[in-house]
């Protein structure tokens, strides 16, 4: 069954993934270590229940992707990377389940804007500004 389509009442069904994607994206939002309430009020979904925040929270804990403590009652979560660590850990991944490395890699490059194909060379020598 694939994601992104309308079930029974009209509600659009989320991709593979997507929304774990919203809860790490809100919990960088929080600028910080948050509470699973914080992560909620920041998706700015009323249709998505705390406790599948909750559960998409502890998901993203066993992948490793978030860290959490116990603070009074409840957990507070950290994501273990920044959206720039995360991006490059997940072309990492790509990279390495993809097969031919020289395919996938030459088929990246290929569909490169001009932009990007300057600051790739630029970082690959070394001169390329690295932030964050």
């Amino acid at each position: 069954m694939t994601g992104g389509t309308d079930g029974p009442k009209g509600s659009r069904r989320r991709a593979r993934g997507e929304l774990e994607g919203q809860v790490l994206a809100a919990l960088w939002a929080a600028g910080g270590p948050a509470t699973a309430v914080v992560v909620h009020e920041n998706l700015g979904d009323d249709d998505t229940a705390h406790t599948t925040v909750l559960t998409i929270l502890t998901r993203l804990c066993d992948k490793g992707l978030v860290t959490r403590r116990r603070e009074g009652r409840s957990y507070v979560y950290t994501p273990v990377d920044d959206r720039p660590g995360m991006a490059a850990a997940g072309m990492h991944s790509l990279l390495d389940d993809g097969g031919d490395r020289a395919v996938v890699l030459a088929r990246f490059v290929s569909d490169l804007s001009a932009e990007d194909e300057r600051l790739l060379e630029q970082l690959l020598h070394g001169d390329g500004p690295l932030r964050g």
